[in-house]
């Protein structure tokens, strides 16, 4: 039987192309055959995934006749190039959202895709939810009556505002935000009630970004569709997830919440006075039960390859290669004009913007170029931010190895120089460490197997290392992580000497690759003269660090967390500017080479006491609630055993009890080395330390 589903590319292998990837397996008609992304790694690591052919060229690609269409995954600024180069080739072309940077470029996208007799798909994926079809059917019922104004928000905290990493596309122009979350809101309202007039527009909660200019948290844009009144809220500090819309009808009330795929409906009613308010909010009240159960049904029937996020881009993939199948035109939420529609709609809104939302700071001139005797890996985090700026401050020029050429050091163009180097380019690493006397290695990654932490953490921590001893480098600085340890125990007191344990493969992956890397460093030292120094920091908090810090509990947004145990014991909490004070000395101190040293701060501070801070100092109060690690790490197992079998995936990690019991931090840390050898002196003062852990942390981004 011949196979007649649509061969399929994505173009960019990050983050969101897992999820495009998950969904073409639920769209009838297509299939994922290839992958390119210009990391080969990357595409190879995708592509083996799901059984598709990886290139790191998109000529090759396009030359090999593998596919029929394409996503384009790639940065926005690429999206337009991208787009009509597949186009005049002859393929389909679905682009994530935003589909280019203006209306004009989109409008040039379509004239391509017409030209060629080609489909051309905006990725506006919440159209594709069931729950919104749902509304739209009720608005072509009449069943809300005549709308008279809507209301598209968008409250979601982004951490990258407040933490980084700052290089992102998404921050480097303040119209970017609205570019990048914009078109989700703008899409619903072209959709519902026609090309939308921009009105006006307000900004609001700015937060300075370091080394550069500020950028909008709070955003609302008034404006008019089809004569219904609308407003686009967008809020990013830390609150509540609300992803909405609301309709406000004669004869309804209608709430699509489109994160979690539920649509509640309220109606007038007949009722006398004493039941017309109870049968009103039960209707409401039915609506989330009912969207509820079915949301709850599907997931865990699909083992969660159906979630609302799933559905969304399932329903658009299906209406995309439903029109290219059937040689039908595009469903008009997806289509050139609907795409354009949005995107002219979003330039009269940044039209309004100080600047029409371009980065107006600018850097100061340097009098002269830098001089680098360190090098800091991962300098743009937020330790390696810190830890940079106090080099500097100390009178120290350094260079800091990006993935890009922007950073969040423009302020110091005469101290800090940004080096673009890729971490598996050794001979690249080489020469950036030429003239270089201390290297701070703070990079890490997270990988999904064991498989990827040895590629991506491990190899490019030898890497790193061997480098450094080319470039003949008087001392390397790695920063490991006390999650290593075995913390499951209340009784024991943790110092430098306590060994990591001999099997690692009950550990998370993080703790695994850590130690892991940590093992193959130690060999190198001994065996090739490594001039190798460790730091093992604890859970860092202070000002630029997150508020859903994973080490002390899972959170659920930002007002609800779940602590690893009861939160009733010590953690190893550390200021950040301890840390970096700590890396600085490890840096400078001849008792320092050949050590390793436990970063702990001196401040016994519990989870729950971190919080009743927060509550107290901040005037928001956190959900906390205790966790079950026993039952965590059963759930956990099960979840292995279904993905392992049901879902068929390899490499996948059971960790152990003991694993889940050291995330709770229940062993002390002893951190007398790091003072007597380094003289580390961390804040001890109770009233100090939260002072900077909270009041001046910046947590809730406003």
């Amino acid at each position: 039987m011949v196979d007649k589903r649509i061969n399929v590319g994505l173009i960019g292998a990050g983050y969101i192309a897992g999820w495009h990837a998950g969904a073409l397996k639920l769209t009838p008609g297509a299939r994922l055959s290839a992958v390119c992304d210009l990391s080969a790694s990357a595409a190879d690591g995708l592509a083996a995934a799901h059984g598709a052919q990886a290139f790191s060229a998109l000529d090759d690609m396009i030359a090999s006749g593998t596919v029929e269409a394409v996503h384009i995954l790639t940065p926005p600024d690429s999206h337009a190039v991208l787009a009509r180069k597949c186009l005049a080739a002859g393929l389909h072309v679905l682009v994530e959202k935003p589909v280019a940077l203006s209306g004009d470029e989109t409008a040039g996208i379509a004239n391509v895709a017409r030209a060629a007799d080609r489909h051309f798909a905006a990725g506006h994926n919440f159209l594709g939810l069931p729950s919104y079809q749902r509304l739209k059917q009720q608005i072509a019922r009449g069943d809300l009556g005549r709308i008279s104004s809507a209301e598209m928000t968008w409250a979601l905290p982004l951490a990258p505002l407040r933490s980084g990493p700052y290089g992102l596309w998404l921050l480097r122009e303040p119209r970017n935000l609205l570019l990048e979350l914009g078109p989700h809101l703008f899409a619903f309202a072209h959709d519902l009630f026609g090309p939308v007039t921009v009105t006006g527009l307000y900004l609001g909660k700015p937060v300075a970004l370091p080394g550069a200019g500020t950028r909008p948290q709070s955003w609302r844009i008034t404006a008019e569709a089809g004569g219904v009144d609308i407003a686009f809220n967008m809020q990013l500090v830390e609150s509540v997830d609300d992803r909405s819309v609301t309709l406000r009808g004669s004869s309804g009330l209608a709430r699509l919440d489109y994160a979690a795929d539920v649509l509640s409906v309220s109606h007038e009613n007949t009722a006398d006075l004493v039941l017309n308010p109870f049968l009103r909010q039960m209707g409401g009240a039915w609506g989330h039960l009912r969207d509820g159960i079915g949301n709850a049904a599907r997931q865990i029937g699909s083992l969660n390859r159906k979630s609302p996020y799933a559905l969304g881009f399932a329903g658009t993939f299906e209406a995309f290669y439903g029109a290219i199948r059937d040689g039908k035109p595009l469903d008009t939420r997806f289509d050139g004009a609907a795409a354009e529609g949005v995107m002219r709609a979003i330039d009269a809104a940044i039209a309004l913007m100080p600047d029409q939302g371009r980065e107006t700071w600018t850097p100061p001139k340097p009098r002269r170029r830098p001089n680098p005797t360190a090098l800091v890996i991962g300098g743009t985090g937020f330790l390696g931010r810190d830890l940079t700026r106090r080099l500097v401050a100390r009178g120290q020029d350094v260079r800091v190895l990006s993935r890009g050429a922007h950073g969040p050091f423009d302020d110091l163009p005469e101290s800090i120089e940004t080096c673009a180097v890729s971490l598996r380019d050794e001979e690249g690493l080489r020469h950036a460490m030429q003239g270089i006397e201390v290297v701070y290695n703070l990079a890490r990654a997270l990988g999904t197997t064991w498989e990827d932490c040895l590629e991506n953490d491990v190899a490019v921590s030898d890497r790193i290392a061997r480098a450094a001893q080319a470039a003949g480098v008087k001392r390397f600085v790695y920063t490991g992580t006390i999650a290593s340890y075995d913390m499951s125990n209340p009784q024991t007191v943790i110092t430098e000497s306590t060994p990591f344990a001999q099997d690692m493969t009950d550990r998370n992956l993080y703790a695994r690759s850590k130690a892991e890397c940590e093992r193959r460093l130690w060999e190198m030292a001994r065996d090739h003269g490594l001039p190798l120094t460790i730091a093992r920091p604890g859970i860092v908090v202070g000002q630029g660090g997150p508020l859903q810090h994973w080490g002390i509990g899972r959170w659920h947004g930002a007002g609800a967390v779940r602590l690893w145990g009861t939160g009733d014991n010590p953690l190893p909490f550390v200021l950040i500017g301890d840390v970096s004070d700590g890396l600085i000395r490890m840096g400078e101190s001849g008792a320092a080479p050949g050590q390793s040293f436990n970063l702990v701060g001196d401040v016994p501070l519990t989870a729950r006491s971190y919080f009743n801070a927060i509550h107290m100092r901040l005037g928001a109060r956190i959900r906390v609630s205790s966790g079950n690690l026993t039952a965590m790490c059963a759930a956990d197992a099960v979840k292995s055993v279904l993905k392992t079998h049901a879902l068929r995936r390899s490499g996948v990690i059971r960790a152990s009890l003991r694993d889940w019991q050291s995330r709770a931090h229940y062993a002390q840390f002893d951190n007398t080395k790091p003072k007597a050898l380094l003289g580390w002196t961390p804040v001890s003062n109770r009233e100090e330390f939260l002072q900077e852990a909270v009041d001046r942390a910046g947590l809730l981004g406003f």
